[in-house]
């Protein structure tokens, strides 16, 4: 979508702010970025509902179940 520049800046489509009551306006490297106030990463969501599967030692070797054998890390026995 493409909206014109004027002298007091650029208008944001309200259907693109749907349920938005606030955002800060900032520019980054070249881009002009429009993120709503309380918006959190959602890195951060991670672990806020762990699924049990009954591996005791998941948070260790994550990896190993994941992408398969750890056959290459001198560290397992």
């Amino acid at each position: 979508m493409k909206v014109k520049v004027t002298e007091k800046g650029a208008l944001i489509p309200r259907k693109l702010l749907k349920g938005i009551k606030e955002v800060e306006v900032h520019r980054q490297n070249g881009f002009i970025i429009v993120m709503p106030v309380g918006a959190k990463d959602s890195i951060f969501n991670i672990g806020k509902k762990p699924v049990k599967l009954g591996i005791k030692d998941a948070s260790v070797n994550h990896d190993k179940y994941i992408y398969g054998s750890m056959a290459n890390d001198s560290t397992v026995s």
